[in-house]
Parts: C-alpha cells; sequence; structure tokens
C-alpha cells in the first residue's frame, strides 16, 4: 500500500519534503480557491524541493479553468518533476460549493476529461468553447515548455456510481473515501462497470481513498480532547459534503451520519442563508471550528474514522488492501500536520512497507 499527504499552504512546502524523508509515497495539492493558496504555484515549489515523491492535483476542479488551462498546468509541473506527476480531477465539491455553486455534472465531467487526457497524450483533439469548435493541441512540443513525454496518470474522483464509473472508464485510477465513498468492493465494481463499458482492461489502475485517521494512544478514549482536536476537521469536511449533497439531490443521508445529522441541520439552518455556503466550507480540513466540536461524539468517531492503536490500524489497512484499495491518504489539521505524519510514518507505514 502506498501512504500520502496533502498541502495546501504555500510556505508548508518543506512539510512535502519532510514527508518524502519520512517515506511517503506522494503529496496531493488541493484545488479550492477561496480557502487555499493557489495549487500550481504550490506545485511548483514542490517540485523543485522534492526529488521522489509524486505529486498532483488533489483534486483539480473543472469549473475553476478550461481544459486545455489546467492539461498545461500539469504538464507544466512534469517538466519541473518528470516521471512523478499524476492529476487527479473531481467535480468540484468545496471548490465551487464555496462560491455558491454546483459541481460539474457528470455529462461535462466526462468531456473534461477527455480533453485534457488527449492533449496530456500529445494529440489533438475537438474542443468547444463558447459555442465554438476547433481541433486544438499543444504546439512548440520540441521546445519543452512541457513534459508530454513521460504518461501523467489521470487520478478520477469520486464518491457516487456514476463518477466511480466514469473513472474506470477513463482514468487511470481512482479517488474515492471512506465512507464517503461506500465500501472498496463496491466502488471497484462501479469502476469495472465502467471499464466493460468502453470495452478497457483496468491492467495498472490505481486505486486511492481519503481517508479519516485516528491512532489513540495507550489507555485513551474516543471522548478525549486531543482525539476530538485530531479528527474532528476531517470529519467535519464529510459532513459538510453531505449537508451540500443532501440539500442538492433530496436524498437521505446515510446511515454513518444519523446521529447527529438532525442535531446538526438544525444548527446549520441557524446561520445567515446569505453566507451559508461560506461559512459550510470555512474549517475544510484546516481546524475543528468550535461551534462544531459537540458533533464529534465517539459513535461519530467510530462510524467516519479508520482508529485504533498502531496495530490495529496495520490490520484495518491491510484489510482495505485485501480488498483492493492501492493507497491511502489523510489530512491532518494544519496545526497537528508534522506530528501526525511523523506518529503514522513511525507507527503504521513502518509496518506495512
Amino acid at each position: 500500500m502506498d501512504f500520502g499527504v496533502s498541502c495546501a499552504k504555500i510556505d508548508e512546502v518543506g512539510f512535502v519534503r519532510h514527508a518524502e524523508n519520512l517515506g511517503y509515497d506522494f503529496c496531493w495539492v488541493t484545488d479550492s480557491q477561496m480557502i487555499r493558496s493557489n495549487p500550481w504555484a504550490v506545485l511548483a515549489l514542490i517540485a523543485q524541493q522534492t526529488q521522489t515523491i509524486r505529486i498532483g492535483t488533489g483534486v483539480a476542479v473543472p469549473g475553476l479553468r478550461l481544459a486545455p488551462v489546467a492539461a498545461n498546468g500539469i504538464a507544466t509541473t512534469a517538466r519541473l518533476a518528470p516521471g512523478r506527476t499524476f492529476m487527479g480531477i473531481g467535480t468540484g465539491n468545496t471548490a465551487m460549493r464555496t462560491m455558491g455553486q454546483r459541481p460539474t455534472t457528470i455529462k461535462g465531467f466526462a468531456e473534461y476529461i477527455r480533453v485534457v487526457r488527449a492533449l496530456l497524450d500529445g494529440e489533438e483533439v475537438d474542443y468547444t468553447l463558447n459555442g465554438v469548435t476547433q481541433p486544438i493541441r499543444f504546439q512548440n512540443t520540441e521546445l519543452r515548455y512541457l513534459d508530454l513525454d513521460h504518461h501523467i496518470p489521470i487520478h478520477v474522483a469520486g464518491f457516487g456510481p456514476k463518477a466511480q464509473a466514469l473513472a474506470g472508464e477513463m482514468g487511470d485510477g481512482l479517488i474515492t473515501g471512506i465512507p464517503r465513498g461506500g465500501t472498496i468492493p463496491w466502488a471497484l465494481d462501479n469502476v469495472k462497470a465502467g471499464a466493460e463499458r468502453a470495452g478497457r482492461d483496468l491492467d495498472g489502475f490505481f486505486t486511492t481513498a481519503l481517508v479519516n485517521m485516528l491512532m489513540l494512544l495507550p489507555g485513551e478514549t474516543l471522548a478525549s480532547e486531543r482525539v476530538i482536536a485530531e479528527c474532528g476537521s476531517s470529519i467535519m469536511a464529510n459532513v459538510h459534503f453531505l449537508v451540500d449533497w443532501a440539500k442538492e439531490t433530496g436524498g437521505d443521508p446515510p446511515d454513518f451520519i444519523k446521529p447527529i445529522w438532525n442535531d446538526y441541520m438544525e444548527f446549520h439552518n441557524q446561520r445567515n442563508a446569505d453566507s451559508q455556503h461560506q461559512k459550510l466550507h470555512e474549517s475544510h480540513y484546516s481546524y475543528l471550528d468550535p461551534e462544531e466540536a459537540r458533533f464529534i461524539t465517539p459513535e461519530v468517531i467510530r462510524n467516519f474514522c479508520i482508529t485504533g492503536h498502531p496495530e490495529e490500524i496495520v490490520e484495518q489497512l491491510q484489510d482495505l488492501e485485501r480488498q483492493g484499495l492501492n493507497a491511502i491518504n489523510f489530512i491532518a489539521p494544519l496545526d497537528q500536520q508534522y506530528r501526525m505524519a511523523e506518529d503514522f510514518a513511525d507507527k503504521v507505514i513502518s509496518r506495512m512497507k
């Protein structure tokens, strides 16, 4: 199994170099313009300050830039880090919703991936902009402004069956989430359905899960202040996603969130309606909003997290690996990322490599 970290802050790229030295395999750079540093600037700095760790977007959002611009961005990054660059692409949860907008539709998502993939493969592709369709391709490639010599994998992010099937149909890999993206066998069944529809085989297909991680100290309970501070921000990011999902689809909340659903929705609906879309995602994976700490109960932690003492976490990850999962990433609160990365490398990665 491979292990990843994330970086979202331009003056914290030293953390990625530290993670590389600790034995982490890859780094995601997030794409969320209202709450994070610019991903292309962060990626360029990481590329220049690291040597072996794989780097890429986690994940790039179609609604923020044209497909040719995104393809250019990752191919430019690859010029600095040839052979170790990948591109994660998703429909855009936080990036779009912090502007009060919906994520990209599956149809638009597929078209975006089609154009990006063709351009990164050095092909000419028909591209439609403002109702006008024209063939486009990267020009002057011999001058090496970009790196198109090394394959840049596209990892398609998806928590639902349609996006997961699209990963099988068009991607080099899937980025799912636990528990948001369902079980690994369920997600991979969706991937296989997409691959079969496209007549593709899945040799070399790579499945990554964003997980909520909690390593307990000896004698520690799930109600301790340290536990709540460590896993609270990642749990609430999942809750925020589901609030938007339920409002947009009218769907019933999944079982793992039902213990707090009604109370949280009552809390959320008391916020100013004009700024709910901003406040909901303000703390996204960076910190636990003190007003939301009361929702991090032991039951919720068990439902959302891979949790336990180191040997128990190893067992859970090995089971996920047997189910077909190739890699995990977890996003630590900003003020705890060094310690959590070090502890996990020392107590878990060292036992699995």
